[in-house]
């Protein structure tokens, strides 16, 4: 964690349905050719919109949280962090971040850059 940081600073990202309507469009595209795969690929989007929409990625002073709603889901605290990385950087797609006992690869369904700003800024990659 970065020392500089106050306590109380918290940031909320902003979701982002890129992914979600990428894939929904993609769907619909497949009907033509793959027609089977077509509800598949459109689940997927819907389900990825609907966690867009629903969950909140919040960087603390100590941790990354996860809210659905007014509820934490999920803490990951930063000292636990040994490395992360954004697949992808043309178009991010992936976080990976690992911990001292897990792995984690989330779909990016937040604003790509600031999640990399805030990534930077509360968790900096070690050497």
């Amino acid at each position: 964690m970065n020392p500089e940081l106050a306590t109380s600073t918290t940031t909320q990202l902003q979701p982002s349905y890129a992914i979600p309507t990428f894939l929904i469009i993609l769907a619909g595209a497949s009907y033509w050719v793959y027609a089977w795969l077509c509800p598949f690929v459109g689940l997927l989007g819907l389900s990825l919109a609907y966690q867009a929409a629903t969950l909140r990625l919040v960087f603390t002073a100590n941790a990354l949280d996860i809210y659905r709603g007014a509820s934490q889901i999920r803490h990951f605290p930063y000292q636990e962090w040994q490395n992360w990385r954004i697949f992808w950087a043309p178009v991010p797609t992936l976080l990976y971040f690992r911990e001292t006992k897990s792995i984690h690869f989330l779909p990016i369904l937040f604003d790509p850059k600031a999640l990399e700003t805030n990534l930077k800024q509360y968790c900096p990659q070690k050497s």
